[in-house]
């Protein structure tokens, strides 16, 4: 949107015609006296129209850029505060274990159901700042702290099984998750954990990470995955397994009972979205909005303009003496 600022600055523009019309001309008394005058000299000046069109130009610059000529661009809204929210997933193995019933019947593996109900909540986390931790052998940084929830859900949605290995280092993902939040100033920092196992690889032990998480104002909720029992067939008939069998949730348990988080069970996709439901509800967004509209000064271009008039009026006037 353009705008002047101080637009009172066009009541200038008649006030070179009033100095015309109601100024009385100035005589100069004569100082040098002399027998006669060169040839031409006593001839009066005359103003062509050109020259009037000229300056009338170059005077409705010069009160333009006075009037602080503005561009306005759309307004940007920005939150004075956010969340800082680490979502930590499992990758080992056993997440290719298909016991995830949907509600139209059909069986996914554990990892899609993850995909599809964490890119929603994803979506649904405007405001706040997410970032994207993987574990399975090791932990690594998939993501970092970002505001573009975009990027995060196509990592998300890019990510495949053993590009880490099958292991399950739940500490070490930990670790790395409360790493990114050193440097961080939100007045909230989440973790989410997602894992379908116990802890088998890596450096750090979960509870210690957990411990470390509270020393840090770090709050971690935790989120078993995978169905407890299904149909497994085999040569000799059929029988109910627990797929779910090398989950440790005592552990999950503790974790989240150390940083003051809580603990979920996710044995479906609705359980799992439901959960996220939940955290949405423990962890509300901040509503606390501030618009901001970006701003252009524009005065140069209209004050260049009356530049350029005032040595085209110059130059006429040198080439008339």
């Amino acid at each position: 949107m353009f705008e002047f600022i101080w637009w009172l600055a066009f009541t200038l523009l008649p006030v070179p015609w009033l100095v015309f019309k109601l100024a009385k001309p100035i005589t100069c008394p004569t100082i040098i006296h002399l027998p006669r005058l060169p040839k031409g000299l006593g001839e009066k000046q005359t103003t062509t129209r050109h020259q009037h069109i000229l300056m009338t130009l170059c005077w409705l610059s010069l009160v333009s850029a006075m009037a602080r000529p503005m561009w306005y661009g759309d307004p940007i809204q920005i939150q004075p505060k956010h969340r800082d929210m680490m979502l930590v997933v499992d990758l080992s193995g056993s997440m290719a274990m298909a016991d995830m019933v949907t509600t139209n019947g059909s069986i996914i593996d554990r990892i899609t159901a993850v995909k599809n109900v964490l890119s929603d909540f994803i979506q649904r986390r405007s405001g706040d700042r997410l970032g994207l931790v993987f574990f399975a052998d090791h932990g690594y940084l998939q993501t970092p702290l970002t505001f573009d929830r975009n990027t995060v859900a196509q990592q998300l949605d890019r990510v495949v099984l053993g590009l880490i290995g099958q292991s399950t280092a739940i500490g070490e993902g930990l670790g790395i998750a409360i790493k990114t939040f050193i440097y961080s100033k939100a007045p909230q920092r989440v973790i989410i954990l997602l894992s379908d196992g116990a802890n088998t690889s890596g450096v750090i032990d979960p509870l210690e990470a957990a411990q470390l998480a509270k020393d840090n104002n770090v709050i971690i909720y935790t989120i078993g995955v995978g169905a407890e029992q299904i149909r497994q067939r085999s040569l000799f008939g059929s029988r109910m397994v627990n797929p779910s069998q090398d989950l440790d949730e005592k552990t999950m348990t503790q974790i989240a009972k150390i940083t003051g988080g809580e603990y979920f069970r996710a044995r479906s996709p609705q359980e799992l979205e439901t959960i996220y439901s939940i955290i949405n509800k423990l962890e509300p967004i901040f509503r606390a909005e501030q618009t901001w509209r970006p701003h252009d000064e524009l005065f140069r271009f209209p004050l260049a303009v009356s530049l350029v008039f005032s040595v085209i009026i110059v130059m006429i006037r040198r080439r008339n003496v």
